[in-house]
């Protein structure tokens, strides 16, 4: 048996862009993007020092013995007769006990830190779902971008329609799982602006390695205003232009392709007006009723050579943005 299947979805998968912002960042870790990931890298980094030392040490004590009381001939004995010796084992019992108290009150203090928000932090619902992340702000606009204030701790609330997924912003050190029938929760607050990027980091299937978003941290007073102008994009744009915009917000572009490529269903070019066939026998015919029932009953009609994975979107899509969805595929020639 071999790994095709594997090499096949690594070939498909889209790099997400990097999730640096200006600052740089270390040889291990991004740029420190949160108030919080300065205390996280320095547990990482005590830790790693001192692993780094004792594995210098431990190693070259080993081959420093190796040679100094090697059997130097048939039958020689091996060199020292020391059994035992008091300040040798207080010292190597001592000093990890130092060192482990160390790294367990750097790792709580940092713990507690990252667990408990601020009273007054900015709430965000995020919903992940086979291979998208949705995000719900407090005026119920729903983007499948995460856009925060600069300088405001932002707790984020999440949970997961189907399986478990895991939230994870690299630059931020944060990550949290988003679990089935439970809400799990995270926070932090950013000092400076940037764009990031945002990661799953459980495997959740086959479509995993593209399940990423961006993290946008707006300068003071530009993310009220990017609330405001999302809200209604059909105030200043045509129905096909929210139509494409509802392709990628909704992440339909994590499944179905423009340029006629095959992915984990159909591609959207040339669909509009088709008759393609379904699993179980029969026809479809791409119109308007199709494609809502499509999106708000994925399961009803499944086109042959595709499995029926996509989620409902129900209670996700609103009327309006359906509408245009499908002014847009008329356009996909």
């Amino acid at each position: 048996m071999t790994n095709a299947w594997l090499l096949d979805i690594l070939a498909q998968a889209k790099p997400p862009p990097s999730p640096l912002a200006p600052g740089g960042g270390t040889t291990w870790m991004p740029p420190q993007g949160s108030t919080t990931a300065r205390e996280t890298d320095l547990v990482f980094y005590f830790i790693y020092w001192v692993s780094v030392f004792f594995f210098i040490l431990i190693v070259s004590l080993m081959v420093y013995f190796a040679i100094r009381y090697r059997r130097r001939r048939p039958g020689q004995p091996a060199e020292g007769t020391a059994t035992h010796n008091t300040a040798l084992e207080l010292t190597w019992t001592v000093v990890p006990l130092i060192l482990v108290v160390v790294m367990f009150t750097l790792g709580f203090k940092g713990f507690m830190d990252i667990t408990n928000p601020p009273a007054d932090a900015l709430e965000i619902y995020v919903n992940a779902r086979k291979w998208s992340w949705s995000f719900t702000y407090p005026n119920g606009l729903v983007d499948n971008e995460l856009h925060v204030p600069v300088d405001r701790p932002v707790r984020l609330i999440l949970n997961s329609v189907d399986v478990i997924h895991s939230f994870f912003i690299p630059a931020f050190r944060v990550k949290k799982d988003a679990v089935p029938g439970r809400y799990n929760k995270l926070w932090f607050e950013c000092p400076k602006p940037g764009e990031y990027v945002a990661l799953c980091a459980e495997y959740c299937g086959t479509e995993h390695s593209n399940m990423w978003t961006r993290v946008v941290v707006h300068e003071p007073g530009l993310w009220e205003k990017w609330l405001e102008e999302t809200s209604d994009p059909f105030r200043t744009r045509t129905p096909v232009q929210v139509g494409e915009l509802m392709y990628k917000k909704h992440a339909c572009n994590t499944c179905h392709s423009l340029d006629g490529t095959r992915s984990t269903g159909p591609t959207f070019k040339g669909l509009w007006d088709t008759d393609p066939a379904l699993r179980g026998g029969g026809r479809a015919h791409v119109d308007e009723n199709y494609v809502r029932e499509s999106i708000l009953e994925p399961q009803a009609k499944i086109v042959d050579g595709y499995d029926p994975v996509m989620p409902t979107y129900k209670g996700q899509i609103k009327d309006r943005e359906i509408m245009a969805l499908i002014e847009y595929l008329k356009t996909l020639k």
